[in-house]
């Protein structure tokens, strides 16, 4: 049986214990059974201060141009970091970089294996959340009142009209804390947009979470966003899906799903999502059990990759010449999300028939019992062994 043909991808290299098991995934999972077009980038953190980390931002308008992206785990460097690779200064993380120049949203999902306890044991199916990581709280103004005065918010039209102007509170007693945050228009209907397709790419329903019952007008502007773009593009489309779309309460929202049994997209605002996709992960059993992909608005571009870190403690073991038990499972779904993708755009069959035989031999071949407990590179040589035997393949 010859290769698959596969189509352009652009792979993005990362750091320590991912970086070593992501070049066994693409030698024993993929490159043996796929022949891909790969637009390759080295975002480990040594290439990146060389190069300014201008890597980071060439790999980004690689994917804006090829439309897939597969990116391994690395660091985002803090002090330590930076003293241990003698950086010329703190790199930004390279996925705020790539979600800055490419947009879009983050989505998280579990992966789901019969013999990894859940927390929530009724989520049977997987809970996707997708996170509006733009505004509110993380790009707030607050600081600290110092004492008895008067806070006001002032909005200044660029065309001359009229200031709108508001007192948020008037402090007599003393001081206290105050903040201002901004959402646009623009950004949430990106978001809207994203979280639109991919829910009907699932086939699942979507929910959006927001308290406008206090925020009236913030997160009205949230709800009211969502609801005009699925009446005017997106109903019909999911009408014929037999999905839905609906606006909920955040707290309505979460005590749904906790009694549910998963099945459904999840559009958070920016720090429910931070919140929320944390809460659910861990309810599903494993960090190392989750993807993460990066839907632009016009539903044809994405970014896959784990949604972990790089593994440092395990590596550290490794370069000892030890043993290692690093789960590679997130790291290979990060694969085939991305494969799985450019399928869909290709209309490629085979591709997509390839992409689920390898999450289904990853999600059968964990299913086993403890004696037959594997160390990362026996693991890796198993998942090939059985992945040839799904294919056909001697």
């Amino acid at each position: 049986m010859g290769k698959i043909k596969g189509g352009p991808v652009v792979e993005m290299q990362g750091d320590e214990m991912t970086r070593v098991i992501w070049d066994l995934i693409k030698e024993k999972l993929i490159l043996p059974f796929v022949d891909l077009e790969i637009h390759f980038f080295d975002l480990g953190m040594e290439n990146r201060d060389a190069t300014d980390d201008q890597v980071t931002v060439e790999a980004a308008n690689a994917i804006k141009k090829y439309n897939v992206g597969i990116k391994c785990a690395t660091i985002t460097p803090d002090e330590k970091r930076v003293e241990e690779f003698k950086l010329k200064q703190m790199w930004k993380s390279p996925n705020g970089t790539i979600r800055n120049i490419l947009g879009g949203t983050v989505f998280r999902e579990a992966i789901i294996c019969k013999n990894i306890p859940r927390l929530v044991p009724g989520w049977t199916k997987s809970i996707v959340i997708g996170r509006h990581a733009h505004g509110d709280q993380y790009r707030a103004t607050d600081f600290v009142v110092p004492g008895a005065g008067k806070v006001e918010i002032k909005f200044t039209p660029d065309n001359g009209g009229k200031p709108m102007e508001f007192t948020v509170f008037d402090f007599k007693d003393g001081g206290g804390v105050a903040m201002a945050m901004y959402n646009t228009d623009a950004s949430i209907a990106d978001f809207a947009h994203s979280s639109f397709q991919f829910a009907l790419q699932k086939g699942w329903p979507l929910y959006l979470s927001t308290k406008n019952t206090i925020l009236k007008k913030y997160d009205g502007r949230f709800k009211d966003i969502f609801q005009e773009i699925y009446d005017k593009q997106y109903k019909a489309q999911y009408d014929a899906k037999g999905i839905w779309y609906e606006h909920r309460l955040i707290d309505d929202m979460v005590a749904y799903a906790m009694k549910s049994d998963g099945g459904f997209v999840w559009a958070c605002k920016n720090y429910d999502g931070d919140v929320q996709s944390d809460s659910v992960a861990q309810g599903f059993g494993s960090l190392g059990m989750m993807t993460s992909v990066l839907v632009c608005p016009d539903g044809k571009t994405v970014e896959a990759e784990a949604a972990h870190g790089t593994v440092t403690r395990h590596y550290r073991v490794h370069q000892q010449g030890k043993e290692t038990s690093t789960n590679p499972i997130a790291s290979i779904f990060a694969w085939t999300r991305g494969l799985a993708h450019r399928a869909k755009l290709d209309k490629n069959p085979e591709l997509t028939r390839f992409a689920e035989s390898l999450e289904a031999v990853c999600i059968e071949t964990i299913d086993v019992v403890r004696e037959d407990y594997l160390n990362t590179f026996e693991f890796m040589d198993t998942l090939a062994a059985n992945l040839k035997k799904k294919l056909g393949q001697s």
